[in-house]
């Protein structure tokens, strides 16, 4: 089987496994959710659920989180990990956000990408999960299982990236980066992980995984 080949089949398992994921970052907008993914860097989905109720019923506008402050942002971010270093991007974006886009979030990847504390990851996930632009954002599990179903040479998350786009249809991309993720914790995860059973390693996955 060609790579393509291997990457369809891999896009229908899931698709039965996961028919319509659900999108794990609770937001009620563009605004909204960039700030969740902002504050998932290096912290649980779970945790982040749990403190932006809190943080957005201070503020769920960049006007109002420019007027809360960093040290405010600060206190109630704080169970999500790197507060200082995330106050300072969630007010500065707020600040920008305000005086050059009206209060909105751009929809373009690389006016994203442009703000304080948004890089290529966040920024494709806004643009595939708020936007409905086709993004691969790619995770710690997008880049361990693309190199395990020998999808990526996984040298970087950016040669990740660039390889999954190449073997998935680019309308499959907003919908499988997100049953990835999915497959990846509840199937695949980064220890503990039986090649063996796993519905797509046990047939996909690299002969190195049945030997470690």
């Amino acid at each position: 089987m060609t790579k393509k080949e291997i990457a369809l089949e891999i896009a229908g398992r899931l698709d039965k496994l996961y028919p319509d994921p659900p999108i794990p970052l609770q937001h009620q907008d563009p605004y909204t959710l960039l700030i969740a993914v902002l504050l998932s860097a290096q912290c649980t989905d779970e945790r982040v659920n749990k403190i932006t109720p809190l943080l957005f019923e201070k503020a769920n506008n960049p006007y109002d989180m420019v007027k809360l402050g960093r040290d405010k942002i600060q206190d109630i971010i704080r169970p999500c990990g790197l507060a200082p270093m995330k106050s300072k991007g969630i007010h500065g974006l707020s600040e920008i956000l305000v005086d050059k886009y009206e209060g909105k979030v751009p929809d373009r990847l690389d006016l994203l990408e442009e703000l304080p504390a948004v890089g290529h990851k966040t920024a494709s996930v806004v643009m595939c999960q708020a936007f409905g632009e086709p993004a691969f954002p790619v995770d710690t599990h997008i880049h361990r299982l693309a190199w395990r179903w020998k999808l990526s040479t996984g040298k970087s998350v950016k040669k990740t990236e660039a390889d999954l786009k190449k073997v998935f249809p680019k309308e499959l991309w907003n919908k499988l980066h997100l049953q990835i993720i999915y497959f990846g914790r509840e199937y695949c995860p980064a220890r503990g992980h039986d090649p063996l059973v796993c519905p797509i390693c046990k047939d996909f996955g690299r002969k190195s995984l049945f030997t470690s």
